[in-house]
């Protein structure tokens, strides 16, 4: 929606927004300044710097240049002096350096559209990574749990383990619980790693031990990360410190092919350890990665920077694992922890000390703060846009596909100025031409699908746009009026997500009790429970009823992918994360009430039969 009030700065800032009910809201001068200055800039600058100049061609366009440039590929490679664009030039991120001086160009060489399987018609199951434990498991679920019920869900016909954020906690003794608040989206979470699964393991009697000790959290279904963190750290040390020749070369190898990410990584968790918090209270010297201090004490301390490291190689080594079992759709949080790593690595590139969120509306009347920094847009621009590629390629690393986390942010992000609340923000433009260019770049070199969580309030034009370059929209039976069977086919489409209420949490009113219980109303739901009785049909249903009338309503439907959630399948009324609460309610620590050995003995679920594909 727009009109002649609407429109942007100089510096991205949008003049004002609609309010989900339509009304008009100004962004204030004191509102902009403040963005402003976040970004670095200053009352006197009209506008933000532009930034070297970008060039999107298709691949295989072999047009000439004006002038004759020097061509650089991403890699490195070194072309000589051009007169036109060579038609065999390999998509990517491409530098063309004028002869006669100028500034360089970055030359974006995309595909077509984002990668996409030819007919695709696909399945997956949605899991909360921590909340899926065997008896084995070390109190939270782990990536040899991930492998067996990835092996069981692909013996049944489902075709994807859709998996939440993998994404690495700041370092410490009390793990961040939500995986969507992560000090590292470029490096996976340690407690994830299986720890029976590490070379050594089965032959050390204290980690048999520890294990026994930590197998006794699995009587709890609340997830105690602390505890679970601090076996496991005992034991993975016992275990680094075993590790022979052969491992410390395959070590070292994997270090040198993940490179920076991994090694500035491990340098923020060495330093953490000495320095806890956040690292702008480390002592000066140490607050940039760049710094020489920095390296002097990667290299003082390198044995722990070397333990660092192979945390990560035990933890890609067993998702490699899983990949192998049951491709797996990952998902890729919309920010990380100011506090954390990639935030002191990236910091030049991020507002810091602003906040990303969401403008009040009907369900939060304050707005919401998910105390995220955003990143800077011209200085996206300014860095090639190479940080964002190396974290969509983070992420796709072992991926089939890619679930990007309010991907309207590559749009637009609500930016919350510093001192400030929600309902003083303001939206701020991102280049999304560019970023979808970039995005489709990364997933056609993976070979990986990209669905995108648009859900909520979006601009005109955005859907068409995303389509376009191949990324699958979100719909969900609990916000669509028509039926699965109207849905369009470039689409990942489920009922609920781990904002929302189960299935059975909304059929059976247990969700409505237990967000009275935590403080909070319940409007809306009698709305979704109509959305389901649009499906199953009026009157008394039992909930495993409903579930199955669900799924196979998806399954029918000529959506590419259609997804169900582990906890529907399970019949839980409980939901992974309730929105707007803090201590009220045990977000992303609530474990399955069973161990997953249960389920994978048994027959399938009908739950689980019903969201397989058999059309295709």
């Amino acid at each position: 929606m727009q009109d002649g009030r609407s429109g942007t700065d100089g510096w991205g800032i949008d003049l004002g927004y609609h309010a989900t009910n339509g009304e008009w809201h100004e962004t204030p001068d004191a509102t902009r300044d403040a963005i402003r200055a976040a970004m670095g800039g200053s009352a006197e600058e009209r506008r933000a710097p532009e930034g070297p100049p970008v060039w999107t061609v298709p691949a295989g366009w072999g047009g000439d240049l004006s002038d004759p440039c020097r061509l650089r590929l991403e890699d490195g490679t070194e072309l000589g002096v051009v007169q036109g664009l060579p038609a065999d030039l390999p998509i990517g991120r491409h530098r063309l350096i004028p002869v006669d001086g100028g500034p360089t160009t970055l030359l974006l060489v995309r595909p077509r559209t984002c990668h996409r399987p030819q007919g695709m018609r696909r399945s997956a199951l949605a899991v909360q990574a921590y909340a899926s434990r065997s008896r084995a498991s070390w109190g939270i679920g782990d990536l040899r749990d991930l492998r067996l019920l990835g092996g069981w869900l692909r013996q049944h016909g489902i075709d994807h383990l859709a998996l939440s954020p993998l994404h690495a906690p700041s370092p410490g003794d009390h793990p961040q619980p939500s995986p969507y608040y992560p000090s590292s989206r470029r490096n996976l979470n340690p407690l994830h790693i299986a720890i029976e699964e590490v070379p050594g393991a089965a032959q050390d009697e204290r980690v048999r031990a520890l294990g026994d000790e930590a197998r006794a959290l699995l009587g709890d279904r609340r997830i105690d990360r602390t505890t679970v963190w601090s076996a496991k750290r005992q034991a993975l040390e016992l275990l680094f410190d075993r590790m022979g020749t052969a491992a410390r070369r395959e070590l070292e190898e994997f270090r040198a092919e993940r490179g920076d990410d991994l090694e500035r990584w491990a340098i923020f968790c060495t330093i953490s350890e000495e320095h806890p918090g956040t690292w702008r209270d480390w002592p000066t010297e140490l607050r940039h990665p760049d710094g020489a201090a920095v390296a002097r004490y990667a290299a003082a301390h390198s044995e722990q920077v070397r333990f660092h490291c192979w945390l990560q190689h035990m933890a890609d080594r067993q998702l490699a694992a899983l990949v192998d079992v049951a491709p797996i759709v990952t998902d890729l949080a919309v920010g990380v922890d100011p506090g954390g790593a990639d935030a002191w690595i990236d910091q030049d590139l991020l507002a810091l000390d602003a906040r990303v969120g969401a403008p009040p509306d009907d369900f939060a009347a304050g707005g919401q703060d998910w105390g995220l920094p955003p990143s800077i847009p011209h200085r996206m621009r300014e860095d090639g846009y190479e940080t964002f590629a190396r974290t969509i390629r983070a992420a796709l690393r072992h991926g089939a596909g890619i679930r990007i986390d309010h991907v309207l942010g590559l749009f637009r992000l609500f930016w919350i100025p510093p001192e400030g609340s929600a309902t003083d923000g303001a939206y701020v433009r991102y280049p999304a031409d560019d970023l979808l260019t970039v995005l489709a770049i990364e997933s056609e070199r993976a070979g990986a699908f990209v669905i995108g969580e648009d859900l909520g309030t979006v601009e005109e034009g955005v859907r068409d746009d995303l389509a376009q370059i191949g990324v699958l929209s979100t719909r969900l039976v609990y916000f669509e009026g028509a039926p699965p069977s109207q849905w369009p086919s470039n689409v990942g489409g489920a009922v609920t997500t781990h904002d929302l209420p189960t299935i059975a949490g909304t059929w059976t009113g247990a969700d409505a009790e237990l967000r009275a219980e935590a403080g909070l109303s319940n409007d809306g739901t009698d709305s979704l429970r109509q959305s389901l009785a649009r499906i199953v049909g009026d009157g008394e249903h039992d909930v495993s009823e409903v579930i199955i009338g669900a799924h196979r309503a998806l399954a029918a439907s000529p959506v590419d992918l259609a997804i169900a959630n582990l906890d529907d399948v399970l019949c839980l009324p409980e939901r992974p994360n309730m929105p707007g609460t803090t201590d009220e309610w045990p977000n992303w620590s609530i474990a399955h009430p069973d161990p997953i050995d249960d389920l994978i003995a048994g027959p399938p679920p009908p739950s689980l039969e019903a969201i397989r594909r058999t059309d295709r």
